[in-house]
């Protein structure tokens, strides 16, 4: 394999996981539902560098590193390692990659076998493969379980034995039996305490030296990705938004996601105890039903206002907030005003009250001052929820305020930093400079 190219390479990688995918559903003529929990996901590792994988609980970072293991069947793409397809291995050459790719898994209480003495546990890959002599194997044992700061004295213990901290020791040992080229590190020290954590990093950072490997270490913490990787993948509901080195990625973050998950980070220094924290508007979207265009525009405090109209972004924030909760019908009409003054038999408010209500409901749902022309549009979108018309007040939203965020899904590239924001396309010129977000 030439230097330049990588070890690793996942190409538009696709895991869905189906719902109403049963039998009795098909009998009854239910839909498959698709949860997209990896949807088109790219991205390159060389040899010897560790590349980080980082996003919030529920992104795909899990799955993603999974399933380029094959340990889940994918749903689309491809991933290539030493450049063969590993969806197409199979006998002796899918043996092969099992014994130059590992992975770590994020709870060490679970992912052991409590009933295998740590011995039998890290001897099992060598069982499995038949490698080497049964003299051979128990001294490699032995030789792995000192490598990885554990007593070979403790070969007979059951896992239950160990602390947290020595049980995800005996789980590296046990990846690193087959002396891997690649291991995915799945939250290695998320279940471990804080005083505990180091020690493991840095058992993992003397490793990859020893035995020349690879690693794509999944976290969501960032001062563990800062501390241990070369390179930075950023990953939102089941995409990547961003890919840059580790400095470079933290000093000069591009997408506004990943700037919001730097604000995030606990801060030392008492000089920042009054800094301004910019906060993300709305909850993460479902991957059942994601959003269209950009997938972070329903959070994002940067979404791209139409071409003709002058808007500030924190008045374009709250229209979109309240368009989208339109949509989703996440607005109780029934409670408007004082007593359900306004509720009516036929889900309608009555001509001479409507003005009422729509002031009522305003008030309620748009904490900011808006310009009259944007305030017109407002309350005409209230008023046919006054007649319970939920279609025409989306409708006529949308026709005054629909984005370039979400008409078009932005591409990653591939430069050196890529990322897919759309404030760094062809729209990007009707956008805040990036560096004065925070």
């Amino acid at each position: 394999m030439s230097a330049d190219e990588p070890l690793v390479r996942v190409d538009d990688l696709q895991k869905y996981f189906w719902e109403n995918d049963s039998l009795l559903d098909r009998l009854l003529g239910d839909e498959p539902v698709p949860v997209r929990a990896v949807d088109g996901v790219s991205f390159d590792i060389y040899e010897g560098e560790t590349l980080g994988l980082v996003g919030e609980s529920g992104c795909g970072k899990s799955t993603a590193g999974e399933t380029l293991l094959r340990l889940r069947e994918p749903t689309d793409g491809r991933v290539e390692f030493d450049g063969e397809n590993v969806y197409d291995l199979g006998g002796d050459r899918l043996d092969a990659f099992r014994n130059a790719a590992q992975i770590v898994f994020q709870d060490p209480f679970s992912s052991l076998d409590p009933r295998m003495t740590v011995g039998d546990i890290v001897r099992q890959p060598l069982d499995i493969h038949d490698v080497g002599t049964d003299a051979e194997r128990r001294e490699g044992v032995r030789d792995l379980l000192e490598r990885v700061g554990l007593s070979a004295d403790q070969l007979d213990r059951y896992p239950h034995e160990f602390s947290g901290g020595q049980r995800q020791r005996i789980g590296i040992a046990r990846a690193l039996a087959l002396e891997p080229d690649f291991v995915v590190l799945d939250e290695p020290t998320s279940a471990l305490d804080v005083s505990v954590q180091a020690q493991v990093l840095n058992l993992l950072d003397d490793l990859q030296d020893e035995f020349d490997l690879t690693y794509l270490l999944i976290s969501h913490d960032l001062s563990v990705i800062r501390h241990v990787c070369d390179r930075v993948a950023v990953m939102y509901l089941g995409e990547i938004v961003e890919i840059g080195p580790v400095e470079e990625l933290f000093e000069a973050p591009k997408h506004p996601y990943t700037r919001a998950l730097l604000e995030s980070i606990p801060r030392a220094s008492t000089d920042e105890r009054e800094r301004d924290r910019e906060t993300l508007a709305g909850d993460v979207p479902s991957p059942r039903d994601p959003p269209s265009g950009c997938r972070f525009r329903t959070r994002c405090p940067l979404v791209i206002p139409p071409a003709d109209l002058e808007i500030d972004q924190d008045v374009y924030r709250v229209l979109m907030t309240l368009r989208e909760r339109i949509e989703r019908r996440d607005i109780s009409l029934e409670s408007v005003g004082e007593g359900n003054r306004f509720e009516t038999d036929d889900g309608g408010v009555p001509d001479d009250e409507v003005p009422a209500f729509v002031a009522t409901l305003k008030a309620r749902l748009v904490d900011v001052d808006l310009p009259p022309r944007h305030d017109a549009v407002v309350e005409d979108a209230l008023a046919d929820l006054a007649a319970a018309d939920w279609e025409a007040a989306a409708e006529r939203l949308q026709a005054k305020y629909e984005s370039v965020c979400e008409r078009s899904h932005p591409g990653l590239g591939d430069d050196g930093h890529p990322v897919a924001c759309h404030c760094y396309g062809e729209a990007s010129e009707r956008t805040p400079e990036p560096a004065t977000w925070r």
